[in-house]
């Protein structure tokens, strides 16, 4: 299993995403526009990507489950009556 952390604010991770989106055209491959971003950042070039396809799925731009479908609603209790 991997070891989650929340080192960054979702306002840091919103913003770095929304630099990629909007800055990309900027540079010759969406990976180099990570790159670039990532080590302005200080986050892996891989974890900014990650972000940035999430954020496509959840915006509908790319396919996938949702990030809001992916949240468990709770335990599922037996039925006893």
């Amino acid at each position: 299993m991997s070891k989650t952390t929340n080192k960054f604010s979702p306002e840091v991770r919103e913003r770095a995403v929304r630099l990629v989106l909007d800055n990309e055209a900027q540079y010759p491959s969406r990976w180099q526009a990570v790159m670039s971003i990532a080590a302005k950042i200080g986050c892996t070039p891989q974890t900014l990507n990650d972000w940035v396809k999430k954020a496509e799925v959840d915006s509908g731009k790319r396919a996938g489950i949702p990030s809001e479908r992916l949240i468990p609603e709770g335990p599922v209790l037996p039925d006893i009556g």
